[in-house]
């Protein structure tokens, strides 16, 4: 198993979390199997930004992005050099440390 720190953010996870997570999930699998219910707007199959994650450790680790991903991270709020969907990031071994932008695009949010 593999290890996800989430750092705090004051609505999906306020105190920060670590999980465990299958390598071969995507970390939005994983978040959401944990109980963090992180924005995913279009049932993660890479239509929106709204699971947008900075991954702060690990990033390498992650399988390469493809070119339809690169293009939605360019409309995602808060973009960074190591920003993700992360419906499309695939968990591999290596322990990873993800931050939740504190905004997403989505002005309407829904319940999954």
């Amino acid at each position: 198993m593999t290890k996800i720190k989430v750092l705090p953010h004051p609505e999906y996870a306020p105190q920060g979390a670590e999980i465990q997570a299958t390598p071969g999930t995507s970390i939005c699998e994983a978040l959401l199997d944990n109980g963090i219910a992180i924005e995913h707007a279009c049932d993660m199959s890479c239509a929106c930004t709204t699971c947008h994650v900075v991954v702060r450790e690990g990033f390498k680790s992650l399988n390469e992005m493809d070119e339809n991903e690169e293009d939605l991270l360019d409309r995602a709020w808060g973009l960074e050099a190591d920003s993700r969907l992360s419906c499309q990031a695939i968990v591999a071994q290596k322990d990873l440390v993800v931050e939740i932008p504190k905004y997403s695009i989505n002005h309407a949010k829904e319940k999954h």
